[in-house]
Order: C-alpha cells, then structure tokens, then sequence
C-alpha cells in the first residue's frame, strides 16, 4: 500500500512539473525572442600550467622538503620561454555533428591567432552519421589545413565513418591502440509501416513533384524503382567520400578500405589508415617541453531555455528513476 502511495506520487510530480516546464518555456520563448546577441565566449587554458600544478603536487607529497627545494630550484632554472603555441581543440560528435557550432569558432580563433611554427591539435571521438553535417565539420578543419597549419588528430577511442571523414584531413593521424578507425561506408535504414497502416485501414497519400522528390518512404508502398534509385544515391555518396579520403591520403588503397570495415590500432596502422599509435595524452606530454600549449574551446551562451531544459531533464530522470526502483522492490518484496 505505501509503495503504491509512493509510485502515484511520483506520477503526480512528474505531471505537474511537465506543466510547470511549459509554463517556464513559454515566459523563455518571449524573452529570448527580445534578445539579438546570442554569441558565446572563447574559453582559454594553458595546459603546460596545468601539467606543472599537477606534477609539483604529486613530488611535495613524495619528496623530502630539502629534495622538494631541489626539485623547484631546478625548475625554475630550466624554465625557458616557449616561442611556439600548441593549440588544442576537442571534437566529441554524435550523429548531427552539433558540436560543429563551437568547432568552427575554435578554428576561426586558431587561424587568426597563429604564427609561424605554432599547430593545432584535435581530440576527436566520432562514430559518425548525416554526410552533410560531418562534411561541413571536415571542411572546418580543411580551413586550418589550407592555410598551412600543422594539424594533428588524435583518436582515443573511434574515428569512424563521418568521424574518419574528419580524422583524413590531418597531417598526421594518431590513435590509441584500441581505437576504432574506418568504418568507410554510406548507410541508409528506414522502417515501412505501410502493411501495418493498410491493416488498420489507414490510407497513406504522398505528392511530389519530381519523378525522385522521395524514393523509400516510411508509410508508402515502396517499389523495386524506389529502391533502384536509393542505392543510387548510396553508391554516389560513397564515391564522393572515397574521393575526399584520396584526396587527402595519398598513400592508401582506398579500394581496401572503403568496405565499410572497422580496424584497431595496429591493423589500421598497416593500412595507412592512421599514422602512429599513440594516446593523446602521450602525444601532449611529448610536446610540452617544444610548446605552449593552449587549449581553447568555445562556450555558447545558455539561454533560459537551455538551463530550464537541463534541470528539468534531470529533474525528470531522477523521479522515473525513483518510480523504476520502487516498483522494481515492489516486485521483489511482496
């Protein structure tokens, strides 16, 4: 009884916040619709700071104090200043490529900032998805290329598909061990309830104007022309991605790879896929005493929308959470 009290609680929270969240959305919409100006900021850190703080840390906690003196005297003896600037950008994507909002600020940043000798680093992780959208992010990073900048990728965990499409861009690509590169392919999934809609006896009706204006169709009935015509349009795509991956990685058997395949560290290493094994944070710590290493990343401004979005989505989250657990020890317990 009291579980039960609980779980019809909780649905009466979750139902009044939904109305309070449309409420707060509707006052957000007429005051972000007041406001022009809706640019970020570029937020600046400097890694090799960040790497000493975390080094002399580690040493006054395991050195003596006479040997910890020693260590910051000879430091300090050492430091030199860096002329050339490692600048340091991160690229996590998802199927929309959305983080290409702050990637192309970054790289307008990068370019109006560097001088002679200075490069970029990105830290990408992209499992790839719409060709638009992950060629547009490609060609952001072909801006810093084109203007002669040394650009390194390091791939820690996956640069596939759209994500690869990124990663060829580069100088130099460099990958975990176990990072999943490839994956070069176009892929097109779409479900069709016509049978199920003609079931319930629901007509489905489409115009176009254009014999191709649609070819597979969710609700239509789909024809053997229709699906001709898609393939088409894959194997176009893939050509299309085949040609940019050459165009930019002279030295590989794009035939070989472009199967839609995926390989590790090692294997994509002997495929030309990928330059060097490496993890990012080697390839980091490897420059520090070459560079000043910078790491900049774009912060768009949160609109009221966007925070009440995120409360409430957290909000949300935990109280399904909560009914989940109740009704799970219900069903243990009674």
């Amino acid at each position: 009884m009291f579980i039960e009290l609980l779980s019809n609680y909780s649905l009466f929270l979750i139902k009044t916040l939904t109305v309070l969240i449309s409420i707060l959305l509707i006052i957000s919409f007429i005051v972000n619709s007041k406001k022009s100006d809706r640019s970020g900021s570029i937020e600046i850190k400097n890694v090799n700071k960040e790497l000493d703080s975390i080094e002399e840390n580690i040493k006054k906690n395991i050195l003596t104090k006479s040997d910890f003196k020693k260590f910051i005297k000879a430091k300090k003896k050492s430091n030199k200043k860096l002329e050339k600037r490692l600048f340091v950008i991160d690229f996590k994507g998802n199927i929309r490529a959305s983080e290409i909002v702050s990637l192309r600020r970054e790289v307008s940043g990068v370019i109006l900032s560097c001088k002679k000798g200075d490069e970029v680093l990105l830290r990408l992780e992209n499992s790839g998805g719409t060709v638009h959208e992950h060629g547009l992010a490609a060609s952001q990073l072909k801006r810093i290329k084109d203007k002669k900048i040394p650009l390194t990728i390091c791939v820690d965990k996956v640069a596939a598909s759209g994500g690869y499409m990124m990663a060829c861009v580069a100088n130099k690509i460099i990958a975990s061990p176990f990072a999943i590169i490839g994956s070069i392919g176009v892929l097109a999934q779409v479900p069709n309830f016509n049978k199920l809609l003609k079931d319930k006896g629901i007509n489905f009706e489409q115009h176009t104007a254009g014999n191709y204006k649609r070819t597979v169709t969710m609700f239509g009935e789909n024809t053997d022309k229709d699906r001709e015509k898609l393939n088409e349009q894959l194997e176009e795509i893939h050509l299309l991605f085949k040609n940019f991956i050459t165009s930019q990685r002279k030295n590989i058997d794009i035939e070989k790879v472009a199967t839609g395949e995926y390989w590790y560290g090692e294997n994509a290493l002997s495929l030309n896929l990928i330059d060097e094994i490496m993890t990012s944070d080697e390839y980091i710590l490897s420059m520090k005493e070459k560079f000043e290493i910078t790491h900049i990343k774009y912060k768009p401004v949160k609109t009221f929308s966007d925070k009440i979005s995120k409360i409430s989505s957290s909000f949300t989250n935990k109280a399904i959470g909560s009914l989940e657990q109740k009704n799970h020890d219900k069903n243990i317990f009674k």
